[in-house]
């Protein structure tokens, strides 16, 4: 069950990682509300500090531009207490936001397969960046293939959304946390 390494205090705060799509912020939300924790969307932060879109940060600054401001907003969320943070598919990309999000708290890693992504993120295409040159289903496969040991490296546990609603899969996060809150990682 779980993939990161160490141990230390009691967490004092949940983030979730995986590939855009897969429910962080909508689930992440519904935590945050059972916890009577804060919330907070990574992708929000940088869009409201960049004062443009991930779309138009991609278009008009680039994607180095846009990991930099992703970092900085990871590294500010992680030093906060009490709270679930939807962080952007692409956050585990850089070491130092990984080492972050490990000594935040506990991590959960949201799954779907590529085809369910595809089908959830057909609405939002026009607002996020294509990451590859590839199809919709092509691209989700490639780039969950390139993320999936970062993913793996630093989540406590891998929890899977497909044919799961958001308020089922939002139970199944807290009731991983209620129970894991004061052990220790393995």
């Amino acid at each position: 069950m779980s993939v990161a390494e160490g141990s230390g205090p009691a967490p004092t705060g949940l983030a979730l990682v995986g590939y855009r799509g897969t429910g962080k912020s909508t689930i992440g939300r519904r935590v945050a509300r059972v916890l009577g924790w804060d919330f907070a969307d990574a992708d929000l932060v940088v869009e409201a500090r960049a004062g443009m879109s991930i779309q138009d940060i991609f278009k008009y600054v680039g994607e180095p531009a846009f990991r930099d401001l992703e970092a900085e907003v990871v590294a500010e969320l992680t030093g906060l207490k009490r709270v679930v943070v939807a962080t952007g598919g692409g956050a585990v990309l850089r070491e130092e936001s990984r080492r972050r999000l490990r000594s935040f708290g506990r991590v959960v890693w949201l799954t779907a397969e590529p085809a369910t992504l595809a089908d959830r993120l057909r609405w939002s295409v026009h607002k996020r960046p294509a990451l590859t040159a590839a199809g919709t289903v092509d691209e989700i496969a490639t780039v969950m293939a390139e993320r999936l040991a970062l993913y793996r490296e630093v989540s406590d546990v891998a929890i899977a959304t497909d044919g799961k609603t958001s308020a089922a899969v939002a139970e199944e996060v807290a009731a991983y946390f209620a129970s894991a809150r004061g052990a220790p990682r393995c």
